[in-house]
């Protein structure tokens, strides 16, 4: 199995591996969703604060909480390809490695844009106010550190289908075709 490690800062694009995993029918794991899951379970009311106090709950003492839950989640598929999107620590990182073959793929995408396209996305824990607070909480989780250290890069500046194009072509350079 190999497993393909989306990382990058919030609003950058990640969630673009999950719309390609889903076309090409690989299985997709987010740690987002694992939080926004156990929100609802909860039954909080998702927004910006409730979103940060589960994820950091759930994250536990090591910081490895979430990542752990969706790696489980990705381990029991019968595919030679998975996607994990969220880590946020080089930890979580090398979890991940200890378990199958892993490539981090970063998204990058300039501050400004990251902004707009949050506002416009429109999810419940998405907040223009509460944009440089949950920066700053990624950068303090360690989320600089995979990206620096990402084995593939995703400008993702244009369009969704241009980024989806520049994955398929690290997925498929990483397998061999």
């Amino acid at each position: 199995m190999k497993i393909f490690i989306i990382v990058g800062m919030p609003a950058s694009g990640k969630g673009i591996a999950g719309e390609y995993a889903l076309t090409e029918g690989y299985p997709c794991f987010s740690t987002g969703d694992v939080v926004r899951a156990e929100v609802k379970a909860r039954g909080l009311t998702p927004g910006p604060d409730t979103m940060a106090a589960v994820s950091t709950e759930l994250r536990g003492k090591d910081g490895m909480g979430v990542t752990r839950r969706a790696l489980a989640h990705a381990l029991e598929q019968d595919s030679p390809v998975v996607f994990l999107e969220g880590m946020r620590s080089w930890p979580e990182i090398e979890l991940v490695r200890e378990k199958a073959g892993a490539v981090v793929v970063a998204f990058l995408t300039p501050r400004p844009l990251r902004r707009e396209r949050m506002v416009s996305r429109g999810r419940p824990d998405d907040s223009p106010d509460a944009f440089e607070e949950r920066d700053r909480r990624e950068i303090d989780y360690g989320a600089a550190v995979p990206i620096a250290l990402a084995d593939a890069y995703i400008l993702n500046t244009s369009t969704m289908e241009a980024s989806i194009e520049d994955l398929h072509g690290i997925v498929q350079g990483h397998l061999g075709r």
